[in-house]
């Protein structure tokens, strides 16, 4: 399992969301080029990127901010917010970030999802965001009736290289992730699930590596910044 610090961008700085709620963030560095750097000098092989207010606005706000996370790490980057057309795909993967994380998009325009994940192979994951079972889209500020599952299974033959899945009422809480419907998910696709939400301890990890699927990663943000967990330690666990 891979272990995807996470940066989450609003207003040009690295914050976190309490369960996505924009009025509930909490600044944590106000340079993200230099959170990134702690991150891959403590050891990580791939970094998380979210442009917050671009999921909101539904195009890129933060771009000045992952283009200098891009040119001070040597690790690849996945982005999601706010990209929702063939041109940012390119224009994001041209400017040297590793994969684009597709969300609002899978639910309202999946063709873009096919043609991109065809277009560029290896380079494009879908972002499923859920409260109770139901995908939300928008920057988590549309609820849908869409289940995860039956979102997840409509990508099978698309080619696409992930699913980041994000039970919303965990991100940000501290309070461990959803392993069971994480698990679930994972044994209902053959396309790799990444876990996110809630990963705060060593404990989570262990409880997601151990979960009886094959997760390819998991995602943390408050925990490594709060010090509860060590990065260090937790890919060691991982590896």
């Amino acid at each position: 399992m891979i272990l995807y610090p996470a940066i989450d961008l609003k207003d040009g700085q690295a914050v976190r969301l309490l369960r996505g709620e924009m009025s509930e963030a909490t600044v944590f560095n106000d340079d993200p080029a230099a959170q990134a750097l702690e991150f891959v000098k403590a050891g990580c092989e791939w970094l998380h990127l979210v442009d917050l207010n671009g999921a909101f606005a539904g195009e890129p706000v933060n771009a000045a901010p992952v283009e200098a996370i891009l040119k001070a790490c040597d690790v690849p980057a996945q982005l999601g917010g706010g990209i929702r057309d063939m041109a940012t795909i390119e224009r994001w993967l041209d400017k040297g970030l590793q994969r684009v994380i597709l969300g609002t998009v899978a639910v309202e325009n999946p063709d873009l999802v096919r043609d991109a994940a065809k277009a560029f192979p290896g380079h494009v994951a879908v972002g499923i965001d859920a409260r109770g079972g139901k995908v939300a889209t928008k920057g988590w500020a549309e609820e849908t009736d869409v289940e995860v599952t039956d979102l997840a299974r409509s990508f099978e033959d698309a080619g696409v290289a992930a699913i980041i899945y994000t039970d919303i009422n965990r991100d940000g809480a501290m309070q461990g992730p959803n392993v069971e419907a994480t698990a679930a998910l994972a044994n209902a696709v053959s396309i790799p699930v990444i876990a996110s939400g809630g990963v705060s301890s060593m404990d989570d990890l262990i409880a997601l590596r151990d979960c009886g699927a094959q997760l390819d990663g998991a995602i943390s943000g408050r925990a490594l910044y709060d010090g509860a967990l060590d990065l260090a330690d937790a890919l060691k666990v991982l590896s």
